[in-house]
């Protein structure tokens, strides 16, 4: 009788380690990706980088780490779910399309995906045709937590395997590519003014991504 408690307290212990061990997983949340959202991406692509494609896909070469400066996931979703952008005449003028990106990473870690990896998304100027984006929930009234830095470093990972990342940078830092060959803006005077996600946080994320030396600078 022993016997069969101790192989039953040794299954549990195992089983126990694979549940706190769980994988790196994304949870698919996608945002609309109509006919109307692609064709103004595809005007984005064609009027601000000076490409022209058929369809609205990027070859990922760079992650851009932003913070969402809105407190919740859902509140997060609703801003970018819609096509058309709205109240922003800063972004207005340059084009309708709404704001996005490819991930958002909630203040407990979990990883959702908003948009396939190699989907167009309209999250940094000059560097989207280029760029998969991952949105965090929080700002600077809510600064990011280890568990954010943990989740981003995962995910980054996961995408330098799949795609060849070769730049990770955070969006604050995005002006460092003006004038390189990689900056795809057709005019010269329209920038934002970033400060997101700062540079603590991304000395954190570079630390655990220091053995894959990727580049934050042209």
């Amino acid at each position: 009788m022993h016997i069969y408690r101790l192989i039953s307290l040794v299954l549990f212990l195992l089983s126990s380690q694979l549940v706190t061990a769980q994988t790196f997983r994304i949870f698919d949340k996608p945002i609309i990706f109509n006919e109307e959202r692609e064709r103004l991406s595809l005007e984005y692509l064609e009027k601000r980088h000076g490409i022209i494609q058929e369809t609205a896909t990027i070859n990922p070469k760079m992650v851009v780490v932003h913070w969402t400066a809105v407190p919740t996931l859902e509140s997060t979703f609703d801003v970018f779910n819609p096509v058309h952008l709205g109240g922003r005449p800063e972004l207005t003028t340059a084009s309708n399309l709404n704001v996005s990106a490819q991930f958002l990473v909630d203040r407990d870690g979990t990883v959702f995906r908003l948009l396939p990896d190699t989907t167009f998304a309209r999250h940094t100027i000059g560097l989207n045709y280029m760029a998969i984006g991952i949105e965090n929930i929080g700002g600077p009234d809510a600064p990011l937590t280890k568990a954010q830095v943990k989740a981003n470093a995962e995910l980054i990972r996961y995408l330098h395997k799949k795609h060849g990342i070769e730049y990770v940078i955070g969006h604050h830092e995005y002006y460092d590519f003006q004038g390189s060959q990689l900056w795809k803006e057709t005019d010269p005077n329209y920038l934002t003014q970033k400060i997101d996600p700062g540079d603590r946080f991304m000395k954190k994320l570079r630390k655990r991504l220091q053995p894959l030396n990727f580049k934050s600078k042209p």
